[in-house]
């Protein structure tokens, strides 16, 4: 199995810790995770593709092992996180990729996408949604009131996410059995997430989701426009992004490959073997060379 790095790099004044794994001369993945993890979720993912591909998996800021300033000293936003990527990847030199994209790594990677198109090659998301369809009521109907007024009844609902039951709740709901899950996911991503004032961090983002569905129109242009091979590896289980949203991308991308399996949020962390066998027969396919 190939050796994984794990480096940090400075762009725009802040420390970014990233995993490196592969030829720095192949065909670049660039794995994007979600919230509440970091690249810790791509641990096996990275060396299980770095035989064939060169595979970089960033922690955004604020997350991980990334530097955390203080919303006093940073403009959470998407935007902001994107161009921190957008830096590294320059940092790496490295203009032109295939993305991984979950979670929270979907606006970040919609976002890269729709400022450079000729740098994307290929796509997979992951739970990660690109459409209106698939929010799942329950789970966003609390961020949804938090959008429309920020007040001291609407930020309770939305804090509780950052507890280490919400947490665990995004790795166990859609697994049937959940002795195939490793607590020391949500243990981990909940010691990170609970450093002193992370919590603002997080409320912060929560608030800024509500610049991605805007975004979409012209995401789905450019689906239509380049065609970009899509694959969508879903667990059909989330509770947070339903199965629609994986089949929403075959209305701008017909020859999109839609796959539902068993599982949840996390779908690495209980389907690791199914999900990448289909990600790396997609990528050999599709991945230009």
């Amino acid at each position: 199995m190939s050796a994984v790095h794990h480096r940090y790099a400075t762009v725009d004044g802040h420390r970014l810790f990233y995993r490196e794994a592969g030829d720095p001369a192949a065909p670049t993945v660039l794995l994007l995770h979600g919230y509440p993890t970091s690249s810790y979720m791509f641990r096996h993912l990275v060396p299980a593709l770095a035989d064939s591909y060169h595979v970089i998996a960033p922690d955004h800021l604020g997350f991980g092992l990334s530097d955390a300033p203080g919303v006093e000293d940073f403009d959470y936003t998407f935007d902001s996180l994107t161009a921190l990527t957008a830096g590294l990847l320059e940092h790496l030199g490295i203009s032109r990729y295939g993305i991984y994209v979950q979670d929270y790594g979907a606006p970040i990677g919609w976002r890269l996408a729709l400022a450079d198109p000729d740098a994307v090659t290929a796509i997979i998301t992951q739970n990660g949604n690109g459409y209106d369809a698939g929010f799942v009521e329950g789970f966003w109907k609390a961020v949804w009131d938090y959008h429309r007024e920020q007040t001291p009844d609407t930020e309770a609902p939305v804090r509780e996410a950052l507890s280490l039951e919400a947490i665990r709740w995004q790795y166990v709901t859609g697994v049937a059995d959940e002795s195939l899950l490793n607590p020391e996911a949500w243990y981990h991503d909940h010691a990170l997430v609970s450093r002193p004032g992370n919590d603002a961090v997080q409320l912060k983002l929560f608030l800024d989701y509500a610049t991605n569905s805007p975004l979409y129109p012209r995401l789905h242009e450019y689906f239509r426009a380049s065609r970009v091979p899509l694959l969508a590896v879903w667990g059909r289980g989330d509770e947070i992004f339903g199965p629609d949203g994986a089949r929403a991308f075959a209305d701008d991308l017909p020859d999109a490959e839609i796959h539902l399996l068993d599982g949840g949020h996390f779908l690495l962390e209980s389907a690791f073997d199914d999900a990448t066998a289909l990600i790396r027969d997609f990528l050999d396919r599709r991945m230009p060379r």
